[in-house]
């Protein structure tokens, strides 16, 4: 047998406990499959009184993760803490300069720092390898560096973040409102108490930011994806999806066009009769459409213990097998920038719900609006209007009552319906602002 590959496990949380639990139970697969033992050396955390159980016992405790980084007893350092910027960023780059290979679960760190990282992987001949940051158990980064290699790929797209998708899942099943439904994520433990950062449509951004670089050959560019949550989506919206065939999801969208790259992470009407409807709950997706594979949909656990261990094992099997390529697929030198598409040239179908004041002409007004900037309707549903709480036991209609009218429009241009909503909203024939969905074809 080889000599053992030894590893430094910087962050015992979630995921680096389940890591050391598969490496501990699958340590003679994990030998066979490298040619040689994998064998945990060297661990930080946080506070070492924390019971670990048996997996560490034999490890040195490093209380400096950028020591632990350094150490001349590891040969891969695994970066598990978390953050962009701070000690992760600290103990990455010193592992990387002292000619350690670096395998993290980090796309905070990679989104913000990622070809500065690169770069110095190149410049030391190591690896730095993060299938984990992006869609837990799924193989997408190893599928675009490896397997459409071969391939022009020119569009990525998928649900990226597993509690927008449980939150969303939930109000449609169980007709639940977005603050009901985020609570009791909040209870399973699948948001955080302040989860800005999941619904707001960070997390599924910087997954973006990664995916967009390593399919078109690009500089990783968080700052340049358009980003909306899913925190204005009501039951209004969900209820009112279902009725015209669809369901919301949240996704992350990268498409080369021929001005640029238009990269987006915003809520989306999608076909009940496309496959990515049926991925419910805290599943990730991710599509890849190419010119010679055509289509492929990767569908798993998103996140996790187990499934993000997986794909740091994956990860490290591929340094002790001798495996260390670009981590962006091509050298840094020759990544592209990113030339961003302007947001308004997307063109496509819309969902819009407007809350219609009850008086002369005001539906009219709408329509001339619509009509001023050529965005073709294709449906137009009224509801009865809604009363306001002061109007109680008086059903007649008065100019202070408002109607739900849902729109659908055929194809146009983002900035043409925009500007039409904007002039809709300033003439003052509706009582709120108007929600905007895109409709995406998958």
């Amino acid at each position: 047998m080889n000599k053992p590959l030894t590893l430094g496990v910087a962050g015992l949380g979630t995921v680096g406990s389940g890591l050391l639990r598969l490496i501990a139970s699958h340590a003679d697969k994990l030998a066979e499959a490298a040619g040689r033992p994998i064998v945990v050396t060297g661990v930080s955390a946080r506070t070492k009184s924390k019971p670990r159980g048996p997996e560490t016992a034999k490890a040195r405790w490093f209380p400096d993760p950028v020591a632990l980084a350094t150490d001349p007893g590891i040969d891969v350092f695994v970066e598990l803490i978390g953050g962009d910027d701070g000690v992760a960023k600290a103990a990455v780059e010193a592992a990387l300069k002292a000619g350690k290979h670096v395998v993290t679960a980090n796309k905070a760190l990679l989104a913000k720092h990622g070809i500065e990282l690169a770069k110095l992987a190149e410049k030391n001949g190591v690896a730095l390898n993060f299938e984990a940051a992006v869609a837990g158990a799924i193989p997408v980064i190893k599928t675009l560096r490896e397997s459409l290699a071969a391939n022009e790929v020119r569009r990525v797209y998928g649900i990226l973040n597993g509690t927008c998708n449980y939150i969303l899942t939930r109000m449609e099943e169980e007709h639940l409102s977005f603050d009901a439904a985020l609570k009791e994520a909040q209870e399973k433990g699948y948001a955080e108490s302040d989860p800005t950062f999941d619904v707001g449509g960070f997390d599924a951004a910087h997954k973006l930011a990664l995916l967009t670089s390593l399919a078109f050959g690009t500089k990783v560019a968080f700052e340049e994806i358009h980003v909306e949550g899913i925190q204005q989506i009501t039951a209004a919206d969900i209820k009112a999806a279902a009725e015209l065939g669809y369901c919301i999801k949240l996704l992350g969208v990268a498409t080369q066009t021929e001005s640029g790259i238009e990269a987006r992470v915003n809520p989306t009407f999608v076909s009940m009769d496309s496959a990515i409807s049926e991925v419910d709950g805290v599943t990730n997706c991710v599509a890849l459409d190419s010119d010679f594979a055509g289509t492929l949909l990767l569908v798993g656990a998103g996140a996790g213990s187990s499934a993000t261990a997986s794909s740091v094992a994956s990860d490290i099997l591929d340094i002790a097998r001798g495996i260390v390529r670009p981590p962006f697929v091509r050298p840094v030198a020759s990544l592209k920038p990113h030339k961003r598409a302007k947001i308004g040239a997307h063109q496509g179908a819309y969902y819009v719900r407007l809350s219609v004041m009850d008086k002369p002409g005001a539906m009219a007004g709408i329509t001339k609006r619509m009509g001023d900037r050529n965005v073709s309707l294709e449906s137009i549903v009224q509801r009865r209007p809604r009363i306001p709480p002061s109007a109680a036991g008086d059903t007649t209609p008065t100019a202070n009552t408002a109607a739900p009218v849902i729109l659908v429009t055929h194809e146009t241009t983002e900035k043409a319906i925009r500007e039409a909503l904007a002039a809709i909203e300033s003439d003052g024939n509706v009582a709120e602002r108007p929600q905007l969905i895109r409709i995406e074809e998958l």
